[in-house]
């Protein structure tokens, strides 16, 4: 047991040394790997100088057998000799290799080489071979330089051959960026490994750190020898020795701050299970559904009551993407596409309704409200929904309605019932005329002769009386019948004047009047038009209640009505004795009332139409006297 740490601490002293070695090994290869790098980049770079200026000279070839050179010829000749060019001299000879002109003259200082040029062999193969050709180098005032020779054609035959020529060392020498010559030093060998051209810097190099290429174009043997400068002493061996050092220290505390980390989460993990236990106990005590969905709309958890819920199990809804299998068969498309509007978008505060199916084929209807899943960087990673079973409350909700509704059939009937006698003279009315026009009728046809003529007229005035009865028939049917709302564009001054048809003859048994100003072409709203009858209905016969005590001359109903804004409004006021103030706090209570005979149902019954229909019921004191009601209708959007 006493060797293991000793062998231990060889292997990790060897494992060190390794590591130096690698170290430098990687070093110096990835030292190596960008030589070659800068080289190839190196001589890429030159060989597309040379192959730019190549080009340009191909295309100034032409104009230099035309003639004397243009002005814009010889200022392009000037900026090919540019010293960033390489070029130092250009020729342009014939086909026999007689100089016809060069730039500069032979007499700003050149040498006129042209012989030299003309027996050049890189000269014939260019004329024979009608493609530029390099030739060898040869020493000028003891700095080398190469010749390029480039044919120039006509569209019938040769013209010549144009005839660059380089100095080497200004092409070495300014063509290399300042940083490759910090970097490493150039020479340029002849074909017998001897140096004829170098950049350098006063420097020691790395001869480990070497690379040589052929440098062709132009060839003919020419070699290329990079070397790199020795950098500086390299700390990184030393640094990595230290830093394997201070590793180790920092193992040992890390160790430590471990072993305490450790002991924090075990901790921590211990807390969160009681934490994560204690919510499982709330979320199972809940009577609402929660459920979680990522993006794509897959469950990814649901909670004890949504199982409860819906009839199926987690391990059955859990990775389940749409359609679910609690989905309503008949309701599926529907269904779908709220699950993406939800998606899309969650569900508004008031949630929304949706009919689900049990797995033992049971209906039920639920409220979801969903919000965002956010995670711990900001993220929505889906969505969680609670889900509330509202089945029992929309069927306490439908026998509430359609107990209302009965209480409304009621209250219609409780009216026509206090109406009845007056409706039962007016409906004698056109009975007695029909009789007795029935019967003066007959009298005409029993004896000798008759007028046709008044016969015509006695059938005519039947008919309206008929239609008359008839009218007050339909009036009252429809108002006492009982059936489902039906919302529809209602034009409010059609049904007023129904609603003053139907109570016209009680008004004039009780001496008082109906006004009715009616707004024109007022816009429709979105209503049942017996609903609202029954509320004017009401209204009016409240209004003339008011006014049992009010002089026969002062006794009138006024019916406005006139749109507000996006409001259709209907306002009833009469001459009355107006409500006392604590008469007006219970106005609208239920089973209120101030009349001996009355059920304190309708003004409660009016207002809840109202409600019902998005509007308002109000009242207030008439400043002409009595109380003025207003009843408000949203206009139809259509």
């Amino acid at each position: 047991m006493g060797r293991l740490p000793l062998l231990s601490l060889a292997l990790f002293l060897g494992a060190i040394a390794a590591l130096v070695w690698l170290t430098r090994a990687y070093d110096s290869d990835e030292q190596k790997t960008t030589l070659i790098s800068d080289v190839l980049w190196m001589e890429q770079n030159l060989r597309f100088h040379l192959d730019r200026n190549e080009v340009q000279l191909q295309q100034l070839g032409p104009a230099l057998y035309g003639g004397k050179p243009s002005a814009q010829t010889e200022a392009q000749l000037r900026h090919l000799l540019s010293q960033e060019r390489g070029l130092v001299r250009i020729l342009w000879m014939s086909t026999d290799g007689s100089l016809v002109g060069t730039m500069p003259p032979p007499g700003d200082g050149q040498t006129d080489d042209s012989a030299r040029l003309a027996a050049d062999t890189a000269f014939a193969l260019a004329r024979s071979v009608g493609r530029p050709a390099y030739g060898n180098t040869y020493p000028v005032l003891g700095h080398p330089h190469f010749p390029i020779y480039i044919p120039v054609w006509s569209d019938e035959a040769l013209l010549g051959v144009v005839v660059g020529v380089y100095s080497l060392s200004d092409l070495v020498i300014r063509e290399l960026p300042w940083w490759f010559s910090e970097r490493y030093r150039v020479a340029v060998l002849d074909n017998d490994g001897r140096e004829i051209t170098a950049k350098s810097k006063v420097a020691p190099i790395a001869p480990q750190l070497s690379y040589r290429m052929p440098f062709d174009p132009p060839g003919h043997g020419l070699t290329l020898d990079i070397t790199a400068y020795r950098s500086e002493t390299r700390w990184i061996p030393v640094l990595l020795i230290a830093s394997i050092v201070l590793l180790a220290g920092i193992i040992v505390w890390s160790v430590m701050q471990l072993r305490r980390q450790l002991a924090r989460r075990q901790r921590a993990e211990a807390a969160l299970l009681e934490e994560s236990a204690f919510r499982k106990a709330m979320e199972d005590s809940l009577l609402t559904g929660m459920r979680a969905r990522d993006l794509d709309g897959r469950l990814t958890y649901v909670n004890s009551a949504f199982c409860s819920m819906t009839g199926y199990s987690a391990e059955e809804l859990i990775g389940l993407k749409p359609p679910m299998p609690y989905w309503d068969p008949e309701r599926i498309e529907r269904t779908f596409e709220l699950h993406k509007e939800i998606m899309a978008g969650g569900t508004s505060s008031e949630g929304t309704e949706v009919r689900l199916q049990r797995k033992n084929g049971e209906e039920l209807d639920v409220l979801v409200f969903e919000a965002p899943l956010i995670d711990a960087r900001g993220r929505q990673t889906g969505w969680m929904g609670s889900v509330l079973d509202i089945t029992e409350q929309k069927h306490a909700r439908e026998l509430a309605r359609q107990q209302d509704e009965r209480l409304q059939a009621t209250s219609r009937l409780v009216t026509m019932g206090e109406m009845a006698s007056t409706l039962a003279h007016e409906l004698n009315q056109p009975l007695a005329a029909i009789a007795s026009y029935s019967n003066g009728c007959i009298n005409r046809l029993g004896g000798d002769g008759f007028d046709r003529a008044e016969i015509l007229d006695i059938q005519h005035r039947i008919a309206r009386q008929a239609h008359r009865a008839g009218e007050i028939i339909r009036r009252v049917h429809d108002f006492v019948r009982r059936a489902e709302p039906q919302r529809a564009p209602l034009d409010l001054n059609a049904v007023i004047r129904d609603a003053v048809g139907l109570i016209d003859a009680d008004a004039r048994k009780r001496q008082m009047r109906i006004i009715s100003e009616l707004a024109p072409a007022l816009p429709t709203v979105q209503a049942d038009a017996v609903m609202i009858e029954q509320i004017i209905v009401n209204l009016v016969r409240n209004g003339m209640d008011a006014m049992r005590d009010t002089p026969v001359a002062r006794r009138q109903v006024r019916i406005r009505t006139l749109l507000e804004g996006r409001n259709v409004q209907v306002r009833i006021s009469d001459r009355g004795s107006g409500i006392p103030p604590e008469t007006a706090i219970r106005l609208f209570e239920p089973f209120f009332t101030t009349k001996p005979e009355g059920m304190g149902m309708g003004l409660n019954i009016c207002r809840s139409i109202a409600e019902l229909h998005h509007g308002r019921l109000t009242f207030a004191a008439d400043p002409e006297g009595g109380t003025l009601f207003t009843l408000s209708l949203p206009v139809d959007p259509a």
